[in-house]
């Protein structure tokens, strides 16, 4: 185990700032709520705390909108605040690591309002500006990644400036190595402030096609995915490895990228001792009904063996090469419970399910906030209610497309961001706890059902299986070096896996259906120990639904059951 650095023996949970704990009654969450918190977020086992952004920002992404890069937004509190937290989670063995949103900034950073007041302004060339075609249309027919265009016209200079995200969103321009050099200062004045490591998002867009063109169209808007003409490009990584040696090489910290678009077989080239970052977010095992377009009115049907088979890849890329960051929910996505499970499963189940394998596969997990209560999606009555920027643009898609506002509806139901934002539910009382203000965004029905304070004290909780997978995880070395061979890999209801390091094997056993499973592993023989299930027993050879169990076996024999 010591070869394995502090990070990879770790959990890291990621909090949404604005929605985990109210501190000051305005309902919204603060850097103070944070550190009230930290005793709560150490009891999980954790060792690192990845914040969503908590600069200066117009919010109109939730501050992945960033108007200034070194100062917190008063929302959330002070500098001097965040310096607290940094030294109070240090305290608790706790490393704060930073969100690094570099691919853009807001339109009220003061680059670009200097770069939009004049053509031959210095800072003109930081952004992606092109003429309009000869008819007055947008460069090319690109989709932004919230709908519309990707580009937005300027009266003042008569040009148009590209947006991966929302209009308010321009993207940087990273083939001037003045954009690069102040964004790296930016890195390292915050490692300097004593944070731990940095998550970078939407990395994988920075790197621009060298000539602009428009693609096949995929959508009733008659536009094409930006997804499809910026992701992961060639020369991007040129730029990430000078990005690792200004800023991350030989500095004790960790930094994981969110890779939309990069494959398992790629992975070697951006992780390990010859990536550009420690660990990568990729998302082959959260997009398995999302079809190139990305339209939530599109969903495609997928079955247990497509994530199964994502999720083994990417655990064989980084075999040898690299760590892998094992997540099944962030600020971005649905709830676990809603989306890798029918409509009806039984939730408290399936969040433990879903749980086990977080914990058990070969890598750093990351819990989302509220995923250790088994949190869910939410239903709101109209799209009105939706602070959620990408809801509204996919709402308005999906009525481009022919369905019905109610359908349109449903789909926000399922795939909105803000299920996943919905404040922190910690106890039963006004506002589930979170604040003794009125929330920023409504809170999840059920709160009085699902929260922390009555979970701590039932042992049968979501929680409190937390707590014991977390345990489990730190007893038992082979979690965290072993390697991951998978089995019963044509199942359709169950996942299955095993950890093996010497002659000591770990057995993981995951009922996703609803109905009974028999199982049967002819290559093992033997007897084994029963570490972890979600039910009280755990009757040989049978996997009740949305069950979970993690066997350790050690010698040369296995569990008793895993073979007729």
């Amino acid at each position: 185990m010591d070869s394995l650095k502090w990070w990879q023996k770790t959990l890291v949970y990621q909090i949404y700032p604005k929605s985990f704990c109210d501190s000051s009654g305005d309902g919204i969450g603060d850097l103070n709520g944070i550190t009230e918190k930290l005793d709560y977020i150490r009891n999980l086992g954790v060792g690192a705390v990845w914040l969503t952004p908590v600069y200066v920002s117009p919010m109109v992404d939730n501050g992945y909108d960033i108007a200034d890069y070194k100062n917190i937004a008063p929302e959330y509190g002070t500098m001097a605040d965040m310096e607290n937290l940094i030294v109070e989670a240090k305290k608790r063995g706790i490393r704060i690591v930073m969100d690094l949103v570099f691919n853009h900034t807001s339109d009220q950073h003061n680059w670009f309002k200097e770069s939009r007041s004049d053509c031959k302004n210095s800072k003109r060339d930081w952004y992606i500006w092109c003429d309009a075609k000869p008819n007055g249309a947008p460069p090319t027919n690109w989709r932004g990644i919230f709908g519309g265009s990707a580009w937005t016209f300027d009266e003042a200079t008569g040009q148009y400036y590209l947006h991966t995200f929302a209009k308010e969103q321009p993207d940087l321009n990273w083939e001037n190595p003045e954009v690069r050099r102040i964004l790296y200062d930016i890195a390292n004045f915050w490692l300097d402030k004593g944070v731990g490591g940095f998550r970078i998002d939407a990395i994988t867009y920075i790197k621009k096609p060298v000539v602009l063109k428009d693609l096949p169209i995929d959508g009733p808007d008659g536009m094409s995915n930006v997804h499809m003409a910026t992701a992961n490009q060639p020369g991007i990584l040129e730029y990430l490895h000078e990005f690792k040696r200004e800023v991350f090489a030989g500095k004790d910290i960790f930094t994981v990228a969110e890779a939309n678009g990069v494959s398992a077989e790629e992975l070697p080239r951006w992780v390990g001792k010859n990536g550009a970052f420690d660990m990568l977010l990729e998302f082959n095992h959260m997009n398995l009904d999302m079809e190139k377009a990305s339209l939530w009115c599109r969903p495609a049907p997928w079955k247990l063996t497509k994530l199964k088979k994502a999720l083994s890849d990417s655990q064989k890329a980084t075999t040898e090469n690299g760590w892998y960051p094992a997540f099944f929910e962030n600020h971005d996505q649905p709830r676990s419970v809603n989306q890798f499970f029918p409509k009806n499963a039984d939730k408290k189940l399936a969040a433990k399910v879903i749980a086990t394998v977080l914990f058990t596969l070969k890598g750093t997990p990351f819990i989302y906030e509220g995923q250790e209560l088994g949190m869910t999606n939410t239903k709101w009555s109209s799209i009105e209610c939706y602070d959620d920027i990408a809801s509204k643009g996919q709402y308005a898609l999906a009525l481009q497309e022919g369905f019905s506002k109610q359908q349109a509806l449903e789909f926000v139901w399922k795939y909105s961001r803000d299920n996943a934002r919905t404040p922190m539910q910690w106890t039963s009382a006004k506002n589930a706890g979170f604040t003794s203000g009125k929330p920023w965004l409504s809170l999840n029905e059920n709160y009085n059902e699902v929260n922390a304070g009555w979970q701590m004290q039932d042992e049968d909780s979501v929680l409190r299986y937390y707590h014991r997978l977390a345990k489990v995880r730190q007893e038992y070395d082979i979690l965290l070096k072993g390697s991951y061979e998978e089995l019963l890999e044509a199942d359709e209801q169950i996942y299955a896996y095993m950890r093996v390091m010497k002659e000591k094997k770990v057995i993981v056993l995951c009922n996703f259906s609803e109905k009974e499973k028999e199982y049967s592993l002819p290559k093992l023989s033997g007897n084994g120990k029963l570490l972890l299930g979600n039910y009280a027993d755990a009757p040989n050879q049978i996997l009740r639904a949305y069950e979970a169990r993690v066997y350790l076996c050690e010698g040369r024999t296995t569990i008793e059951g895993c073979s007729k």
